[in-house]
Formats: structure tokens, sequence, C-alpha cells
């Protein structure tokens, strides 16, 4: 079984304050959060350009007073030369200016008031975005356009649901966007972004690109696909436009080649056989490729409990086994799931928490890792597009407290837990299908025990599907039976995040250390 909710569990956050250090990171399109860092720098940029304009207007004004100046003067002299210059003063000052003042006037022309912006611009370009940034943010565009159900149109004019900052796409970031998708072999989405700069082109937008350079990737991209009439088509609009084009000549020879040959085979086939179409019974969920459930159920498609089901799920004030802490003061508990259980725990955490918790973990944010299977060790992978951090008591005395209320929520031990992770997910960040669960046995795993379950809270007051993600509140579910074996049906994902920044944590408790509190079962299932 396939579980997928909207964000992995955790303990949440928001904030965004601008922290020091960029050098300190990269793959900045993995964290929102420090992203914003980069808004900041280019502020500071815009700011520094202005003073250099406005230096640069200061000197062409000087400029242009001694220019009138001197203008009108020379009207004036030249009218009479030796009349002018009989009077002694006019005769100095005409030695003076040029041998100082249009000396001091080269001076103040030949003047650099480009430094401060130049020594500006050079320092914070080392801690600028890089090329893999640009591409990872590309990609993300594509990975929502896709998962959404998106058109380009939409994705273009900012049309995005719950958006806050409306932005359009130029005929430039659509062109660029299908020239990374071209340099990926992805022609498809090369299609669908030289279309929308060709729609944009022909509603009229100015831009430096020319429909030609677009119509050359967009018939090629269609080429690729296998619609040589289609392909056709846009050449022949190519060569109206640009009759010489070389390229497009020898390609409208070949797709016309290629087209007719297609025809007689088509012919051909037609003449010695009859088409057979056999009738497909839709798919059921069950059979459907893991990505595809994944996209369905990010888009809200897909399991939907019966009423049956539902009807067996609650909601309670929980006083966690009579803890003295929550027998006064007990907490809200409702069901989320039936199989596995899952529960939810309302206003867990206060605001100001979340903040410091945020504060925490910016600066100490890095790329999310995952396990590869063949090596064995850790690396970054494109399934999981984020950056996490680890805190602990160490960090602040409030991790000890937040440490404490899961002890106490869940009545397991936290000696044998891993640090509190901090996660921020980047443009379009997501965390495809996974178990939290190892598989392989390991010495870690012999020492500590595998990760018996996962919680956390949300920050984001966004749903698509089955539960929603509310700010402050915590999930929590077994990744293992009590015989130790993994429950296979937690597999789980963090759907790809079109609108806003999201921050969630996790916190992993071990199954070492909990023989008293949660004792083995003896079947494999209990």
């Amino acid at each position: 079984m396939l579980w997928i909710r909207m964000e992995l569990p955790c303990w949440c956050l928001l904030l965004l304050s601008c922290l020091q250090s960029l050098s300190a990171h990269n793959d900045f399109f993995t964290s929102i959060g420090q992203m914003t860092d980069l808004l900041y720098t280019e502020k500071d940029l815009v700011t520094s350009l202005k003073d250099y304009i406005k230096a640069e207007e200061s000197k062409l004004e000087q400029v242009k007073r001694w220019a009138d100046k001197l203008d009108s003067l020379t009207a004036t002299a030249t009218q009479d030369p030796e009349g002018f210059l009989g009077h002694p003063v006019n005769a100095f000052k005409l030695m003076k200016r040029l041998n100082t003042e249009w000396g001091n006037l080269e001076s103040l022309v030949l003047s650099d008031t480009t430094d401060g912006f130049i020594s500006n611009l050079t320092i914070q370009r080392q801690h600028f975005p890089t090329d893999e940034d640009q591409t990872g943010a590309a990609k993300a565009l594509l990975r929502l356009q896709d998962t959404y159900r998106l058109d380009a149109n939409t994705i273009s004019t900012g049309n995005l649901p719950g958006v806050k900052h409306k932005s359009h796409m130029t005929v430039e970031d659509c062109y660029e966007l299908g020239k990374i998708a071209y340099s990926e072999v992805d022609y498809y989405h090369t299609e669908l972004w030289m279309a929308q700069a060709l729609k944009q082109l022909d509603d009229g937008e100015e831009s430096t690109l020319d429909k030609v350079t677009v119509l050359d990737y967009l018939s090629y991209a269609i080429y690729q696909q296998g619609e040589i009439e289609r392909a056709l088509e846009y050449t022949k609009r190519l060569l109206e436009l640009d009759p010489e084009h070389q390229r497009a000549k020898g390609n409208l020879k070949y797709f016309e080649f290629q087209l007719e040959k297609q025809k007689k085979e088509q012919g051909t086939t037609n003449t010695t056989e009859k088409k057979k179409v056999k009738k497909r019974s839709p798919k059921t969920f069950s059979l459907i490729p893991e990505r595809k459930k994944y996209e369905m159920l990010c888009r809200g498609e897909g399991i939907r409990m019966t009423p049956r089901r539902q009807s067996r799920l609650f909601c309670r004030y929980y006083d966690s086994n009579r803890n003295p802490k929550y027998v006064l003061g007990p907490v809200k508990q409702q069901d989320e799931w039936d199989r596995p259980y899952i529960v939810r725990y309302l206003d867990i955490i206060s605001d100001a928490e979340m903040e410091r918790i945020k504060q925490l973990a910016k600066p100490r944010l890095r790329r999310a890792t995952v396990h590869d299977p063949q090596t064995g060790k850790l690396t970054t992978a494109q399934y999981r597009v984020s950056k996490s951090a680890w805190l602990t008591g160490y960090d602040d005395p409030m991790i000890d407290t937040i440490n404490q209320r899961i002890e106490d929520l869940t009545g397991l031990e936290m000696d044998t837990a891993e640090e509190l992770q901090i996660a921020n997910y980047g443009v379009g960040g997501q965390y495809e299908p996974h178990f939290d669960f190892g598989r392989v046995r390991s010495s870690h795993l012999a020492s500590e025990g595998n990760r018996l379950f996962m919680q956390g809270v949300h920050t984001s007051n966004i749903c698509l599907f089955f539960f929603c993600a509310f700010q402050g509140t915590a999930v929590f579910w077994y990744n293992l039976f009590a015989s130790g074996e993994g429950d296979y049906s937690t597999r789980h994902a963090a759907c790809p995040v079109l609108v806003g920044n999201k921050w969630v944590s996790n916190k992993w408790i071990h199954e070492r250390g909990q023989e008293w509190r949660r004792p083995c079962g003896l079947s494999e299932a209990e």
C-alpha cells in the first residue's frame, strides 16, 4: 500500500529572517528558507547600483553645466575675437581655461565612479546561485507542471492557486526553460515552453528574441517526438520569416521525404491487414505505476476511505495514559488513518517555539541526502529536494523540552532516538515515495535498532489530499510492527511544494530502548 501525504511529519516552524554567511551554503534551489537571503543580497546590489547611477548623473550634470557655460562664452567671443581678447581678464581666463580647467574636466570625465559598485558586485558574486541552481529551479517548474497538470500558460501568467505575489514570465524566461529542457534531451517540455514563447511573441510581447530562433527549437523538438507533419508546418513558417535559413531548408526536404515514406508505409499496412481494436479495462488504482499514484495523490486523486472506515475514526482529549502533565491539561488528538494507524496531535507547539527552531536551523541547513543502495554511502538525489539540519539540547534547552514533550505524549524512550531533524523544502521541493525504516541490517541498526516511528508538526494550511497540514500539529505512526518487522504500508512521500515555504521537523525513535515500553510481539505482523 502506498501512503502519501502533504508533508513529512514534523515539528514545525515558520520564519524568514536574513542570516549572514551565504558562503557556507550551496544548492540554493533546495531550500526556500536560504533563498530568502538572496533577496536581501539582490536588494543590496540594487542600492549599490543606484548609488553608482547617482554618481554618474552628478558627473554628467557637472560636465553639462561646463559645456553650457562655454557654449555661451565661445559664441560671444568668436563674434569679435580681437575685441574680446583685448580685455586682459578675458585673455587671462582663456589661458587659465585651456591650461587648467580643461585638464580638470578631462580628469572628471575619466574618473571611475564604478569602483564601489563593481567591488560590491565582485564580492557578492561569490555567493550567487550557480548553473546547477538555475537548472534545479527550472526542473522544479517542470516537475510542478507535470505533478499538478498545469499548462505552460498558467505558469507563465503566474495564475497559481494561493499566490500572494503574482509574477509573469517573459518570452526570454519561457525560452530559457525550453532550452534547459532541450539540454536534458526532454523534447516534451522543450515543445511546451518554446510553444509558449512563440505564443507570447505572436501576442505582441516585445522581446530581444526572434520567432525564427524559437521556431527552430520548436520544430526540432516536435520532430524528435515523432510528429513529422507538425514539425513540417513549423519549419515552413520559419522559412516564411527567413527564406535563407540553411538548417530549416535542409529540414524541410528531410521532413517531406520522411512524411511521404510514412504515408506509403501506412498505405501498405492498411491493404494487407485490418487493425484489431482491443478493449482495455480501466486500471484499478493498485495496478497503476507508483510514480503515477504519487502524482495522483498529490492532486487529491486516488484512494479514499469508505464511509464505514471513516466512521471508525475519532477525536478525543488525550492524557497519554494519565501522564501527570496531561491529566489536568489534556491534548487534542484525532485519528487520521486506520491502516497504518496514524494520529494527529493539535496545537502541540507554540509559534514562539517554531520561530526559535527555524532561527536555530537556518544557518545549519545542508542539502538533504539519501542512502545509496549500491555504495551504502550518503548522496544527494533528485527525488529528495530539500535541506535539513539536526538540533540538540546543546543548541538550545528548548530542544530538550520538545524531546521531553514527545516522550510524554508517546510514552517512548528518547535516549536512543535521533536528534530533532528540521527540513526546509526548496523550489518544487519533494521527497518521493520511501520507507523510513532500514531494510538492510547494518552495524548502526544492530546497536541502535530500527526506526520505530516518525512524528512531526506541519507549518502550512494547504490541503492537497487525505489529510491537511496544519501549523503547530504533529502526526505519529509506527514504522515497525511490535515484532520489529517493517510495516510496508507506511510507505510515504512529500509532494512537490507548489506555492509557499514548507518547514517540517522529524523525530525518529529507535526500537532499541523500548523493550519495556513497547514489548516485542510474538507474531510477524503483531
